[in-house]
């Protein structure tokens, strides 16, 4: 059985205010002060409580920095919680940055290995999955070159081909439901219904308010790392739009 437990986990990190401190700063200011570069904390999360269990779609909404990406990351094992505690039971997969792991020098079959390996696959788990990778990129010959000659548009429709194509229990995907060109965007739609519908536990962070409404039964809103509702998708995404509509407003 999949599961997903977090218990008021957070996740702290810790920076430097300045990110190089020059020599005449340092001779001014630092000799006098017990650091001229200091050390930040900045919460992340902050004391996050969820239970999901198999057949659950969560959608994760809030603004930039609110700790959408963070919340994911932390499930998928990226980060480990600070405090508190993360459970998850199940294999994982993690669609964040589609182009992670590629090399620009090697052709598109190279970097279909080098990026399915990244994702958990193995040469033998791999070897039937690519005529289908290669078929639903659409990029035909195109794989035998370098990928530093492909468009945007084309590195797209590989690393989503290659994402794509594996069968996780857990799946966490973060701001690719609209992955692709126009053309491909509707052949993508179809492969992300059903990866969402073949997922045991789905969690899924987008600012696509009504994809979110469509794939997911709760929805978690963020703000500023902390929870600031959870409950029926409907419910929260009306909560979320009327406060974003009277902040615009103000």
């Amino acid at each position: 059985m999949a599961l997903v437990q977090l218990q008021n986990a957070s996740v702290v990190f810790t920076t430097r205010r300045y990110k190089n401190v020059g020599l005449k700063d340092f001779l001014l200011r630092g000799l006098f002060r017990r650091s001229v570069n200091p050390h930040i904390t900045v919460r992340a999360l902050d004391r996050i409580s969820f239970t999901l269990h198999q057949g659950d779609r969560l959608g994760v909404i809030g603004h930039n920095g609110a700790g959408k990406s963070t919340l994911l990351k932390l499930i998928a094992g990226v980060y480990p919680p600070t405090e508190g505690s993360c459970r998850v039971e199940g294999k994982v997969a993690a669609l964040f940055d589609l182009t992670l792991g590629f090399e620009r020098d090697a052709s598109g079959w190279e970097n279909i290995r080098y990026r399915a390996y990244l994702l958990g696959e193995t040469p033998r788990s791999l070897e039937p999955k690519l005529q289908q990778i290669a078929q639903f990129s659409e990029l035909g010959q195109y794989l035998e070159m370098p990928i530093r000659y492909y468009s945007s548009g084309m590195i797209v429709r590989l690393g989503f081909s290659i994402a794509t194509a594996v069968e996780p229990e857990i799946l966490v995907v973060d701001e690719i439901l609209s992955a692709g060109d126009a053309s491909f965007r509707e052949k993508a739609r179809r492969r992300m219904d059903q990866m969402i519908s073949q997922a045991r536990i789905a969690v899924l962070a987008s600012h696509d308010l009504n994809s979110l409404q469509e794939f997911c039964h709760q929805v978690l809103w963020l703000d500023r790392g902390q929870m600031r509702m959870l409950g029926p998708a409907e419910e929260v995404i009306a909560a979320y739009k009327e406060h974003c509509g009277l902040r615009q407003a103000a």
